[in-house]
């Protein structure tokens, strides 16, 4: 998606044309949602809004709800709701990328980073919507074109990791076609900043603002001289390429394995901006978010 195609960002949205008239819903697979998805259809019926759910989840919505695939789903839809935890918002933030429909994560579960508001907080949430009181703030993706798998794009990021009992992932990389540094870990990460609080953190990196235009390579456990991350612009690409020194990597897009790969092997990653757009309400920030999930401690100010 081009800049200038994109929502305004950090633009109350109050006074703009362009009210909701269907809302797609994208529930965790276990988690028991019926009290906020009879909130969500309660507030449809009542204003005529149509309400759109995958085949395999509508059963879980509503009689009235209507059954598309994905592809329909973000096409159609004014909204994007995602029911459940991180892992949920970020499936939906892949089935919508490159479109601007907005997301608005709810969270069903433990304290994650991207979910906006708390289910206790939906009715609120979707009158300020109504009123188009919000906000909505791009989201980065990684792409890549992975052998037999096709291009797959990522929010989190794209791990080449270790098979067990097939050695390091040695892996040398290169930045713009320039060779810069080959690392022997137990994973390499390219993660966007929304991914610097996952893998990318638990493996040593930087926690980056969502908002930053760049993104990281990480290695996991590195059994190399040279073990610091690397930082990029988004307007770099940067190549990942097995050395023969190595055995053969699982290739992880968002925690799924969505492939392999094997000795000289090459991946090629680039970044998307504003691959996805997310509601934001000012109830609190990514950084009330990152205190608390990552139990950040210090001084407070005084």
């Amino acid at each position: 998606m081009s800049r200038a195609t994109a929502p305004p960002y950090g633009v109350p949205r109050e006074g703009e044309g362009g009210a909701v008239e269907t809302v797609g819903l994208i529930l965790h697979p276990r988690r028991d949602a019926k009290t906020v998805v009879d909130t969500i259809v309660e507030w449809a019926r009542a204003r005529g809004v149509t309400v759109l759910g995958l085949p395999e989840e509508v059963g879980r919505i509503d009689c009235d709800a209507v059954a598309v695939g994905p592809g329909p789903l973000a096409e159609r839809a004014n909204l994007l709701v995602s029911l459940g935890g991180d892992g949920t918002m970020l499936r939906t933030m892949r089935l919508i990328a490159g479109r601007p429909t907005p997301v608005l994560g709810v969270n069903l579960g433990r304290l994650g980073f991207l979910a906006e508001i708390d289910a206790g907080e939906l009715p609120a949430a979707l009158s300020a919507i109504e009123t188009r009181h919000y906000t909505v703030e791009p989201r980065m993706a990684v792409r890549s074109l992975l052998p037999g798998a096709g291009t797959v794009t990522a929010f989190n990021d794209i791990a080449l990791v270790r098979i067990p009992g097939n050695g390091l992932s040695t892996v040398a990389v290169s930045v713009q076609g320039h060779p810069f540094v080959r690392y022997a870990a137990d994973a390499v990460i390219v993660a966007t900043p929304t991914g610097s609080t996952a893998y990318s953190f638990s493996a040593g990196g930087p926690i980056v603002s969502p908002v930053v235009e760049g993104f990281l390579v990480v290695p996991a456990a590195a059994h190399s001289a040279f073990s610091r991350a690397l930082m990029l612009s988004a307007d770099e690409e940067v190549t990942l390429e097995l050395l023969s020194a190595g055995g053969r990597l699982a290739v992880e897009v968002d925690g799924a394995i969505a492939g392999h790969l094997s000795q000289g092997d090459r991946l090629t990653v680039t970044a998307v901006r504003a691959a996805a757009w997310v509601v934001r309400l000012g109830a609190r920030t990514f950084y009330d978010r990152a205190r608390r999930k990552l139990r950040v401690s210090g001084a407070e100010a005084g």
